[in-house]
């Protein structure tokens, strides 16, 4: 155990031990996403009291539970991660029906949001069998507390998360169209040997602001708020932030005139898909009439393209 945490099994005994902690359920438990520190009381007694810790991967939750002083054999780790979670789920589901506490851990997060775990959710609901969340650190509402987007702009009501986005060129380059034309904030997640094309990608964004965390709750965290066609350009100068795992958030569309940003949206759409079904993903996102943006849209295409004077 580490001596920082000499404490903390007591402590979590005192806060949460008088709680009931029904046998037969799944607990689904956040764990910290880089400091060790984020972890709940809950969390800890749940992770102690389990008779079975279902986890991303084995070696990497046992590092984290001895840091923590719980002592788990390895017989009570089961490996449930991408590759075998829907078998694994089987499993799961015949301990929890023997009535034993089963808990999930992913390597870091909140599971079943990027990581594996909704999968095997899925199957435990399904079997009528009980869920029980413990919520804690996640990568995703840390940089959203941290970007400052809640008045950003006509969107700012909510956000999307839209996590990793395609690894294929065109594939990502069509994802990153879509994204212009949704008008709320965006989060995205990206590994280290990819944010460099990642970037090149979101430059077809323009002046739209992005943040960016990077290695979120370490020691060499860095936050920082960029245009999207300047985050290549800002990466390229410090070598150390193409390191460690990303964050980004895409803010929400800045407020324009009501008309310049219907338009800015069709002629995006139009590039994509059929007169008739641009026109009804505009409406959608816009709220605008449908015959308004039908006749918009015709007088768009009709537009000659300006090529300048001769």
């Amino acid at each position: 155990m580490s001596a920082s945490f000499s404490s903390a099994l007591a402590a979590a005994l005192d806060a949460a031990g008088s709680q009931h902690y029904p046998q037969g359920a799944l607990y689904v438990v956040a764990t910290p996403i880089g400091n060790l520190a984020d972890i709940s009381l809950r969390a800890l007694h749940v992770l102690a009291l389990a008779d079975r810790i279902a986890c991303e991967d084995t070696r990497h939750t046992q590092a984290l539970l001895r840091a923590y002083g719980i002592d788990k054999s390895s017989a009570q780790l089961l490996a449930v991660h991408q590759h075998n979670e829907a078998q694994a789920a089987h499993t799961v589901v015949e301990l929890l029906h023997s009535g034993l506490r089963v808990a999930y851990v992913s390597d870091a997060g909140t599971p079943g949001v990027s990581d594996p775990g909704a999968r095997l959710v899925a199957q435990v609901r399904a079997q009528g069998l009980r869920v029980v969340p413990l919520p804690g650190a996640s990568s995703v509402t840390a940089l959203l507390s941290a970007a400052g987007v809640a008045n950003d702009g006509a969107g700012s009501s909510g956000f999307v998360f839209a996590g990793f986005l395609p690894t294929k060129a065109t594939e990502r380059a069509h994802a990153v169209q879509l994204l212009a034309v949704q008008p709320m904030a965006t989060v995205l997640l990206e590994a280290p040997h990819r944010i460099e094309a990642m970037a090149l990608a979101l430059e077809a964004l323009g002046p739209r602001k992005v943040t960016l965390g990077r290695e979120l709750t370490k020691q060499f965290e860095e936050i920082a708020t960029v245009r999207a066609d300047g985050l290549a350009a800002w990466l390229a100068e410090d070598a150390n932030r193409l390191r460690g795992e990303f964050v980004l958030v895409v803010h929400p569309l800045e407020q324009i005139a009501e008309a310049a940003q219907d338009d800015r949206v069709l002629k995006l759409l139009l590039e994509q898909l059929p007169l008739k079904t641009a026109v009804k993903l505009a409406a959608d996102i816009s709220g605008q009439p449908r015959n308004a943006l039908y006749e918009r849209a015709l007088a768009l295409k009709s537009a000659p393209t300006d090529g300048g004077e001769d």
